[in-house]
């Protein structure tokens, strides 16, 4: 039971670290002392452009975007719901998802942070910070190697789905910032606080499942 509280609250204490990160930067922002950075990075990752390159991002992009991670989503709840009838896990997806994209919404509206304008290779509207598509990949693709993770049993199965799973979320970061539409502070703090909203879901999902072990556990009278 001491180890089982001791797991549950590790997700309590990455969400306090990823919404002071979060704040940070937010502030950062606010203070207009975050320009360095975003210059630095974007330099770099601009520099590496060529015509397979901007095919790359412009596809990474895209599976980041709405319909896809939409998508994507709905084909893995219906493979917890229908194949492997794992409800509880099908809720925590779509909580995670839902409350990233709404966290973002009124994230942006509250900072009203405009998007960058020089060399923009793709066309987007709205507020810049933080990033919607860094959010989505981070929830959808953190949420399902979390869930994957469990079923798992051998340490390279586990490697393998940290790698994909960071792969996909880092590169999808990476095309926005490539394709002129995010400075890299918007997609940096979109991870910190998808991270923050991800881990306070795993640790009420772990709350709850503890719950249900311990009322299971419990002799009938």
């Amino acid at each position: 039971m001491q180890n089982l509280k001791k797991n549950i609250s590790i997700p309590l204490l990455a969400a306090a670290l990823s919404l002071v990160v979060f704040a940070i930067i937010a502030l950062s922002i606010s203070d207009n002392q975050i320009h360095r950075f975003d210059d630095i990075l974007i330099t770099w990752i601009q520099g590496m452009e060529s015509p397979g390159m901007t095919r790359w991002m412009e596809l990474f992009t895209w599976i980041g975007s709405g319909l896809p991670v939409v998508a994507i989503t709905l084909i893995s709840m219906i493979v917890l719901y229908v194949f492997l009838g794992h409800r509880r896990e099908l809720l925590f997806l779509g909580c995670v998802i839902a409350g990233s994209a709404i966290l973002n919404t009124l994230l942006k509206l509250v900072f009203q942070r405009a998007r960058p304008t020089i060399h923009r290779i793709i066309e987007a509207t709205g507020y810049s910070f933080p990033s919607g598509h860094s959010m989505a990949a981070f929830s959808l693709y953190g949420g399902l190697a979390f869930l994957i993770w469990k079923h798992v049993p051998t340490t390279a199965g586990r490697i393998a789905i940290i790698i994909v799973s960071a792969a996909f979320i880092l590169t999808i970061g990476m095309s926005r910032i490539y394709l002129g539409v995010h400075y890299p502070s918007d997609v940096v703090g979109g991870y910190f606080l998808s991270g923050c909203w991800l881990a306070t879901c795993i640790w009420f999902y772990q709350r709850y499942l503890e719950r249900i072990s311990l009322l299971q556990s419990k002799p009938l009278t």
